[in-house]
């Protein structure tokens, strides 16, 4: 169960930076009201609650009533029922609440990067990919570093949205992740010490992975 929740946790994490990366991309393409109108649909997208954004997915993918099937031609099919289309599924929501972050942060990082050193690539010959590949990546380095860490930290223990989505895990257990299997051993199964050594273990993983995430606050502080 570990190991799914890591890869869960993981495939998150990188689509929801690919997509925050691409927006933020978007964002320095686009004239003044497009990316006004981009960037409020986006943080609409964030301040949504888990709850409410999990219940809405659901009643877009719904078996019989769902607008995701009806349009698609798929009445009758459950997205829910095998096991990885619902982590997809899942994680398509995850990555729906947490891309507006990854998005406004990587676009302040491009606005903060001179424009006399983007002028001199492009004067030296290097096109968008390269542009972006050799002088934007390794400028928006300390920035990356923050928001993987801080994704890893919201994508490894989020709930709602799998406890919701798949009524608890999921046919016989098949979607459960760590969270979700100690709040049904504590709350369910009435196994208190069960629950508590489970919540011990996401706490020493997340302290791990939170203390890398103050060492590179640190870093770009310095580098500030």
């Amino acid at each position: 169960m570990l190991t799914q929740t890591v890869v869960f946790a993981a495939g998150c994490v990188v689509a929801t930076l690919a997509v925050g990366a691409a927006f933020a991309v978007l964002l320095t393409r686009v004239g003044k009201w497009p990316r006004l109108i981009l960037m409020f649909s986006a943080l609409g997208a964030w301040a949504a609650p888990a709850m409410t954004g999990a219940t809405v997915w659901m009643f877009l993918f719904d078996t019989n009533l769902g607008l995701v099937n009806d349009v698609l031609g798929m009445d009758g099919h459950n997205w829910m029922y095998d096991k990885w289309p619902a982590f997809a599924l899942v994680g398509a929501v995850v990555v729906w609440h947490s891309f507006p972050f990854v998005m406004i942060t990587l676009y302040a990082g491009i606005q903060a990067i001179p424009t006399s050193v983007l002028e001199a690539a492009r004067l030296d010959g290097a096109g968008t990919w390269a542009t972006f590949r050799r002088v934007m990546l390794p400028m928006l380095r300390p920035v990356l570093t923050i928001v993987v860490i801080q994704s890893v930290i919201w994508d490894f223990k989020v709930f709602t949205q799998v406890y919701v989505m798949t009524a608890g895990g999921g046919i016989a257990g098949q979607n459960l992740t760590l969270n979700v299997y100690a709040y049904q051993q504590a709350f369910s199964a009435e196994d208190y010490s069960l629950g508590a050594a489970i919540g011990v273990v996401m706490t020493l993983l997340l302290v791990v992975v939170t203390a890398f995430y103050i060492r590179a606050l640190r870093r770009t502080g310095e580098g500030l």
